[in-house]
């Protein structure tokens, strides 16, 4: 079986204390990129000279700096991306990867996932459960969901839903996802295979209560199910923290009704969400089958 060509993009602020891990994984790949772009988005801790370290002897690595900037939010994140996506311009790739700069995974990652898109045309996009702290149960878990740790494109279907939507709120990996299956794509999940997050979701701008607030706020930004997110609120109230983690969700969803303003998605990306979530809810509770709460829940 013939994998698709890839090419990798990395947008990284201040990452040098598990950035050295990403490099190291993607250099003992079976499978290695054409390019890989790492975009320093106006790091000061080191992060470029890291990078420059490894680039030196591996001419398929490059840095690309980006100035500095006093606020941090996912729409730069998204600037960096797309800056380091136009430096692949003229590299005949067929599959595109966003990669976090704090994750780490075996040597047979990306030719486990090339494969997987090899196998499929109409598979739009892949990716792993990531761990950290805890890892899903992707018995229960949507396998449609792909974690943003790392997303691996079809080219043609990242060109067909236009890439990254720059929101400074968060949420642009469930977008580019959602997006992927109204265009028609697959989105899939593959369990055989983890990655490894070093560092807690959230905990680079935000941690613990407040983390889970913004969650709600993003929930309703992206047009979730009023009832949906009521199961969920319930559900988070049985993890750490307990029972204040599922309050501060809720109320995280109210305050963004509450407050209004435009949402940064379509009303039709809203409608098919909607549509999604009431559907794994409506197989949930009529228990066509075995499954938890977390089927319900989870994205």
């Amino acid at each position: 079986m013939s994998l698709l060509a890839y090419a990798v993009v990395t947008p990284a602020r201040n990452e040098a204390r598990f950035l050295e891990l990403t490099i190291r994984s993607v250099i003992a790949q079976t499978a290695r990129p054409l390019r890989w772009i790492i975009v320093s988005d106006g790091s000061t801790d080191g992060t470029d000279e890291i990078v420059a370290k490894y680039a030196a002897d591996h001419s398929w690595i490059e840095l690309l700096r980006m100035p500095e900037r006093r606020e941090r939010h996912f729409a730069g994140k998204v600037h960096a991306f797309n800056a380091g996506l136009a430096k692949l311009r003229e590299v005949p790739y067929d599959a595109i990867a966003s990669l976090d700069a704090d994750i780490s995974f075996d040597e047979e990652y990306f030719s486990f996932l090339l494969g997987k898109l090899a196998q499929d045309p109409a598979l739009g996009l892949v990716g792993t459960p990531f761990q950290d702290s805890f890892i899903y149960d992707y018995r229960f878990v949507s396998i449609e969901h792909v974690s943003g740790a790392c997303q691996i494109f079809r080219r043609a279907c990242f060109e067909d839903v236009g890439g990254y939507v720059p929101v400074k709120g968060g949420g642009i990996d469930h977008i580019a996802v959602i997006s992927a299956r109204m265009k028609g794509w697959k989105t899939r999940t593959f369990t055989e295979k983890v990655c490894r997050h070093h560092r807690a979701i959230g905990s680079a701008r935000a941690g613990g209560l407040r983390a889970r607030f913004k969650d709600g706020l993003t929930d309703y930004a992206l047009g979730g199910h009023p009832l949906w997110e009521l199961f969920r609120t319930a559900y988070q109230m049985t993890r750490r923290p307990w029972i204040a983690g599922g309050l501060l969700l809720l109320a995280g969803f109210v305050w963004g009704a509450v407050r209004g303003g435009e949402r940064p998605v379509s009303r039709e990306l809203v409608e098919f969400r909607r549509r999604e979530q009431m559907q794994r809810l409506r197989t949930f509770l009529s228990g066509r089958r075995a499954s938890s709460l977390d089927a319900a829940v989870s994205s």
